[in-house]
């Protein structure tokens, strides 16, 4: 799957994003609005890991079926 899809349906990703990333809030998700460069970084504030493995993540998250 590519980011485009997930930006253009981020409501119905809301809450996949929301089990893979517990720590963010509803207000993180608001302010994220589908962009993956803000999604990188809550996660990075949230959970302390440094960017590469958060671009990791979200790579490997995004390639799950």
């Amino acid at each position: 799957m590519d980011w485009n899809r997930v930006e253009g349906n981020w409501k119905q990703f809301r809450g996949k994003v929301k089990e893979k990333w517990g720590k963010l809030t509803d207000d993180d998700l608001d302010v994220i609005e589908g962009n993956r460069d803000q999604l990188e970084g809550r996660i990075q504030e949230r959970y302390g890991k440094a960017k590469d493995d958060v671009r990791k993540d979200v790579d490997s998250w995004l390639n799950t079926p």
